[in-house]
C-alpha cells in the first residue's frame, strides 16, 4: 500500500510500545487474527513510529492451522509473559476442542499477574473456561451464544460486536476485531489516529460496544413487514417456552388467520413450521457444541419429551439427535 499523497504523520508521543501476545488455538479464524494485526501495522504506519509490537505464541511452540488450513509459524510456546503485555486469544471452529488444560492453566496464571486478557471470534468460550469472564460482560459469535449462554450463566453474555469490560475484552468474529483494535488504538492515542487507520483500511462504518453482530430480522429474511419482523423477533427470543400462534397474532394485532397468510406470502411456510425450525437450529448447536445431555437439549428447546424432540429433529435433518452428535464427535476424532 503505497503511502497517500495527503496522508499526515499523527504525532505521538509514548515512551513505550504496547505489545500484543496472539495465541493461536487450532482452527482459529484468520480473518479475525490478520485484521487485528493488520490494524496494529498500520497504526505503527501512520504514526511514524513503533506504538505497537507483537508476538505469535501457541501450545508448543512451533506451529498453528487457521481454519482456512494455512499453517503458520509461531514465534514461541506459551510463555512468560511481563504484566503490561496484552494477550488476544485467537479461535474459531471447534473451540471446545482447541481449548486444552494447558492453555486454560496459562492464561489463568498470566491473567493473576493483572495482564489484559482478550479473546477474538469464540476466544470468548476459552476465556470463560478459564474462569476470566465470570460476573463479566462478554460477548461472542452468534452461531455460539446458545450453547455459551447454557454453559456459562455466570457471564454477563451481550450481542455487541465487541466488549470491553475492565482487563477483559471479547469480539463476535468477523471483522469486529478491527473495531475493537480502532477502539483501542483510540484510546491509546486518539481518534484522529484511529481514522486514519480505518480510512486506510477502507473501513468507512466504525462500530462501536453498541453496536449489535447479527443483521435486523428484515435484511436476514428480506422482507421489510413490520409485523413479520416483530413476530419472528418473538419467536426467537422465546425458544424455551414457546409461545402460541394465536397468542403471537394477538400481540401484533391480527387474527391467527391472518398471521398464517403473512407467514406464507412471505416465507412459504407456517408460522408454526417456522417457529419449529429456529429450535431446530438451536438444538442443533446445543448439540454440536456443548455436552449437554439429549434431554437437556430437548427441554432448552422447548420439546416437553425426547421422543418428540427426536422424531422433530430426524424429520428436519433426517437424523436423530443422538447420531447427530456421534456424527460430529467422530469428524473431530480424525
Amino acid at each position: 500500500m503505497s503511502e497517500p499523497r495527503s496522508a499526515t504523520r499523527i504525532p505521538i508521543d509514548k515512551d513505550k510500545p504496547r505489545r500484543f501476545v496472539f495465541v493461536l488455538l487450532d482452527q482459529f479464524s484468520l480473518l479475525c487474527f490478520a485484521t487485528a494485526i493488520e490494524a496494529l501495522r498500520i497504526a505503527n504506519r501512520m504514526a511514524g513510529k513503533t506504538l505497537y509490537t507483537w508476538h505469535v505464541v501457541g501450545e508448543g511452540g512451533e506451529r498453528a492451522y487457521c481454519s482456512a488450513g494455512t499453517v503458520f509459524q509461531l514465534d514461541a510456546d506459551l510463555e512468560e509473559l511481563n504484566r503490561d503485555d496484552t494477550i488476544m486469544v485467537c479461535t474459531g471452529i471447534d473451540v471446545q476442542d482447541a481449548t486444552t488444560k494447558k492453555v486454560i492453566s496459562w492464561l489463568r496464571r498470566e491473567a493473576r499477574k493483572g495482564v489484559t486478557v482478550g479473546g477474538l471470534c469464540t476466544g470468548a468460550y476459552t476465556l470463560a473456561r478459564a474462569g476470566l469472564l465470570d460476573g463479566k460482560k462478554a460477548t461472542i459469535h452468534w452461531e455460539n451464544q446458545d450453547s455459551f449462554a447454557e454453559e456459562f450463566q455466570e457471564v454477563d453474555l451481550t450481542k455487541s460486536v465487541f466488549v470491553v469490560d475492565g482487563n477483559r475484552m471479547t469480539t463476535a468474529g468477523g471483522t469486529s476485531s478491527i473495531d475493537l483494535m480502532l477502539k483501542l488504538v483510540a484510546d491509546d492515542h486518539g481518534e484522529d489516529l484511529a481514522n486514519a487507520v480505518a480510512d486506510q483500511l477502507i473501513y468507512s462504518s466504525i462500530r462501536t460496544d453498541q453496536d449489535t453482530q447479527r443483521l435486523s430480522v428484515p435484511t436476514r429474511i428480506g422482507v421489510r413487514h413490520p409485523k413479520l419482523s416483530q413476530v419472528i423477533q418473538m419467536m426467537e427470543n422465546n425458544i424455551e417456552e414457546p409461545i402460541s400462534p394465536s397468542l403471537l397474532a394477538k400481540e401484533v394485532g391480527m387474527s391467527t388467520r391472518q398471521l398464517e397468510r403473512l407467514f406464507r406470502r412471505y416465507l412459504n411456510r407456517s408460522p408454526k413450521r417456522y417457529y419449529m425450525e429456529l429450535r431446530l437450529q438451536k438444538a442443533r448447536n446445543l448439540l454440536m457444541q456443548t455436552d449437554m445431555s439429549v434431554i437437556n437439549v430437548a427441554l432448552a428447546c422447548g420439546f416437553a419429551s425426547p421422543s418428540h424432540f427426536s422424531k422433530c429433529y430426524r424429520a428436519h435433518y433426517d437424523t436423530t439427535p443422538y447420531r447427530e452428535r456421534g456424527s460430529h464427535a467422530a469428524r473431530l476424532s480424525i
